[in-house]
Formats: C-alpha cells, structure tokens, sequence
C-alpha cells in the first residue's frame, strides 16, 4: 500500500530503512541505476582529462571547483559557469555519482589533483556535506555554501536534516527500490525549483541524479570551514532545506553570509547573485586577505 515518505526514512538512511514508504509506478527513464552508474563513471573521467588542460591555463586567479547536491547534476551550474569564465576564471563543474559521501570526495578530490593553484570550493545543498570533507584537501583556500548543508565533525547531514521541521520536499521523495532517492516532477517544480519556469524546472526532473539514501548517515571526520574563510548563500524561499538550518550555519561557521529571495536553485534563478559571492570569495583568496 501507498504511503508517504516520512522525515525519518528520508534521512539517516531512513531509519535504515525501518519505515513505510511509497514508490512511484514510474521511474524517471534518466535515473536507471546501472545506467545512473555508468554515465557517471564516464562524466568523471572525461571530466578529469579536461581538467589537465584546464589546469595549463591557470594564471593568478585561484581555480573555482563547483560541486553540485543531489537531484541535480554538473548542469545545474550552467548559469554561474560562463559569469565567471567572463572575469577569467578557471572553472570546473564535478559530478558526482551520488552513491556515497566518499565517493562523491572521491570524484571532487580527482578535480582538485589537476590543478595547482589555490581553489574556491563550491557546494550547492547535498555538496556542502562533500566541501566540508573534500575541503580539508590543501589545495583549497576558501569555501562557498550554496543552500547547503554545513557539517560539524563527525556529523551526518541526517542529523542536520532532523534537527528541523520537515520541509515541504520531504514529502515530494521517492525510492526507486534499489536505495536511491529521487524528486517526482511535481517536486521538482513546487519544491526544488518553483522560481525557475516550468519547461525549465521540468528538464530539471529528467536530468536529476537519485541520491543513496544512505548519504544521509555517512558522517563528516573534519570540518573543513573550521579551517577556511567561509561563504554562505542562504536561500530565503527554501523547499528543500530549512532556511533556519541555513542560517544557523552560516552563523556557526562565522560566514560572510547572503541572503537571496530565491527556491533552494539559487545557482539557476539568481545566478548573477551566486556568481557575485563566489567571485568576492575568489579575490579575497587572490588577494591573501
């Protein structure tokens, strides 16, 4: 029988899947796990042998690696990526398998080694879990927060997630019953991206990657910012994750903190916005302060 994803499935591997829930009669055609898997691998290999080339061009600007949560993809940076490739930057866009905290560092980690200038680590929602332990990686200089969540040491973004009420996202999951989560479409547009337009926040739903439901217990070993100058956008309008959890990062990491009147895609409805802090996060790495 039919039953809603709860807050403790959906987090914390769901209670190690101790709780009921519903699964859709239909499966996005994008997110097959085998094939989810295999395209993945690929877009990371590619990825780190363009990064070699990149990686030649480097002048004084730090490099800026862009690093992308779940139900989404390196896409989702589509807007921000030609901003600041405008002003000269070296930009890179990881993507991440999803199947794990480790392995999404793993693949971040593999961007990191093809560069040896300071980097700007960004992460957008499920990728600040993965800057907050990829960050620990010398090469990284600062760290950029995009609605994203922000762990303590030896802390799970399950636990983050528990900590707040239930957000209206939550209620919008499914499994597709090999332990991967995914947005419906009707969570993508009134949940994940309800300021995009609807063709828009509709590719968005076909193109997502189905995160493990066990990422939500995979804990953080060292804070990263603890160590880093911090940036955080808070999404004021968030669906996904509680606006408040924002906040409150933001406070207990000392960030210099933005406040846009955006959905949980910030990086797609205000990228101008995005592409402004990340770049003040930049200059402040060039210019040693």
């Amino acid at each position: 029988m039919a039953a809603d994803v709860s807050i403790g499935r959906a987090v914390a591997f769901l209670s190690f899947w101790g709780g009921r829930h519903r699964r859709s009669t239909h499966i996005p055609r994008s997110i097959p796990v085998k094939k989810h898997f295999l395209s993945r691998a690929l877009a990371v290999a590619a990825l780190a042998v363009g990064s070699l080339t990149g990686a030649h061009a480097e002048g004084k600007k730090p490099t800026i690696v862009l690093v992308h949560g779940a139900w989404a993809d390196g896409s989702s940076w589509n807007k921000v990526i030609p901003l600041l490739q405008a002003k000269g930057y070296t930009v890179f866009a990881v993507q991440n398998p999803l199947t794990s905290l480790a392995a999404d560092v793993a693949a971040t980690k593999q961007v990191l080694e093809s560069t040896t200038a300071p980097v700007v680590l960004v992460g957008h929602s499920w990728a600040g879990t993965v800057i907050t332990e990829a960050g620990n990686d010398p090469k990284v200089a600062a760290l950029v927060y995009v609605a994203a969540f922000a762990n303590n040491d030896g802390q799970a973004a399950g636990e983050l997630v528990n900590a707040y009420p239930k957000t209206p996202a939550i209620g919008t999951l499914r499994d597709d019953g090999h332990g991967f989560l995914y947005q419906t479409e009707q969570g993508v547009i009134e949940n994940f991206a309800p300021d995009l337009p609807r063709a828009e926040a509709k590719t968005m739903a076909v193109t997502q990657g189905a995160l493990a439901a066990s990422t939500f217990a995979d804990k953080v070993t060292h804070a990263a910012w603890k160590d880093h100058p911090s940036w955080y956008i808070v999404s004021a309008n968030d669906r996904v994750i509680s606006p408040q959890l924002e906040r409150d990062a933001a406070k207990q990491m000392n960030a210099k903190t933005t406040i846009l009147d955006s959905s949980h895609v910030s990086l797609l409805s205000h990228p101008k916005d995005v592409a402004k802090v990340i770049e003040e996060a930049a200059e402040s790495v060039a210019g040693g302060r």
